[in-house]
């Protein structure tokens, strides 16, 4: 049986699109000329650093600096932002992915801008951080120095490295390909 006439196409069926089930975030490692990184104690106890949810539209290096200036009244430029990490851990009930930004030229003095959720803003240097950690902090933290003592999170750590630089380390492992005069 045919439902349309040949001469006219059928309507295509309405795209359903997926409810979401993921946070997309970034964690702020600001650190001073000193070495020390800057952390904010929550209300709950724990230590965090400064981020947030990542707004439509917006890069990771621009949600960075814009979380920075509304947590902590720092000003920093979104290209001065270096993304080291991105980390996937499960926040209650669905993933979240962050992106670890580092930054080490933050203008101003950190202020409580958000009192309903952090206490104080603290230096601390990285061999002596807190152990009680907001668990994204702490995958964040860990990606960005691996060797640092911080409370066990289950995550997935992806660095993000300077292209050329990964492609200089690959190269020794690479076969030789063509037009310089080498073997393969």
């Amino acid at each position: 049986m045919v439902t349309h006439s040949p001469a006219e196409p059928a309507e295509p069926a309405a795209r359903a699109f997926p409810a979401p089930n993921g946070l997309t975030g970034v964690g702020m490692i600001v650190v001073d000329p000193g070495g020390r990184v800057l952390l904010g104690l929550a209300h709950n106890g724990r230590w965090e650093l400064p981020g947030g949810k990542v707004d439509p539209g917006e890069s990771f290096e621009e949600a960075g600096a814009r979380e920075l200036a509304e947590e902590t009244a720092l000003r920093v430029r979104h290209q001065d932002v270096r993304i080291v990490a991105v980390v996937l851990d499960d926040a209650p009930g669905m993933p979240r992915i962050s992106a670890a930004g580092l930054v080490t030229d933050a203008r101003g003095e950190a202020e409580v801008t958000e009192p309903d959720k952090i206490v104080r803003w603290e230096w601390h240097r990285p061999e002596a951080l807190p152990t009680e950690l907001f668990p994204p902090s702490a995958a964040v933290l860990r990606a960005w120095r691996p060797g640092l003592s911080l409370p066990p999170v289950a995550a997935h750590v992806y660095p993000v490295g300077d292209p050329v630089s990964v492609i200089a380390a690959e190269a020794g492992r690479l076969p030789c390909v063509g037009g310089d005069g080498l073997p393969n």
